[in-house]
């Protein structure tokens, strides 16, 4: 069986069911659910994430490069300036990544060494988020 993070944004309240405490769930699509009280403090409810199976690890679960390189959707790159790029990056959940950098001396510009310094920046960042992210997923917020 694959192993995925999970996330969503949810309502919920408390509820009972045929007796036991639980809370009722309301997703942003309208489904409705009921979970046990356990299990929804716990939080298992969530939308999901598939992690790429490392075979070296004991948990044979962690961040791949290929995860960082899909979860960027798109990228803008503008040169300001005469010596500067600055490169965002649309990530598949919305979020945006921003980053710049800059030659010292105007003649040796070229936005193309400028970009690929940029995305290695934002890269590094998008490892850093999924990682906290798995880390949550592994270990919840508690």
């Amino acid at each position: 069986m694959d192993n995925y993070i999970g996330v969503k944004l949810i309502k919920a309240e408390p509820s009972t069911k045929d007796g036991k405490a639980g809370y009722k769930v309301v997703y942003p699509d309208g489904y409705e659910s009921w979970s046990p009280r356990d299990v929804f403090e716990s939080g298992v409810l969530s939308a999901y994430l598939k992690v790429t199976p490392n075979p070296k690890l004991k948990t044979n679960c962690s961040i791949s490069q290929q995860m960082v390189d899909d979860f960027i959707k798109e990228t803008e790159v503008i040169t300001m300036g005469v010596k500067n790029t600055v490169v965002r990056a649309v990530l598949v959940n919305g979020f945006e990544i921003v980053e710049s950098s800059a030659c010292v001396d105007p003649a040796n510009y070229d936005e193309q060494i400028g970009k690929e310094i940029c995305l290695e920046k934002i890269k590094d960042k998008i490892w850093f988020l999924l990682g906290f992210l798995l880390q949550t997923g592994v270990g919840g917020v508690r």
